[in-house]
């Protein structure tokens, strides 16, 4: 079997959303960084791209950029749910 390596700098947080056509993605190590993508392999290309696009942007505006994670994860998991109260 071939291994697979995901090659991200910062760790990864994938939300399945209700909508079955949509997923969310953050990095708990990156400030700020968010995205959707429409299956759980276009949030990660997403992901990889935009974490250096917005790694860019820190470092243009003269903004601290956190140190890359040694030992990045990538978590799939369904979106938080949010109870309304009254």
């Amino acid at each position: 079997m071939k291994e697979v390596r995901i090659e991200l700098k910062y760790s990864l947080i994938i939300e399945a959303t209700a909508d079955a056509s949509s997923f969310a993605f953050y990095s708990p190590d990156l400030e700020g960084f968010t995205g959707v993508g429409h299956s759980v392999e276009d949030c990660l290309y997403k992901a990889k791209w935009g974490m250096e696009e917005h790694v860019a942007l820190l470092n243009e505006r003269g903004l601290p950029i956190p140190e890359a994670n040694p030992n990045p994860t990538v978590t799939i998991q369904n979106e938080m749910r949010v109870e309304m109260t009254r």
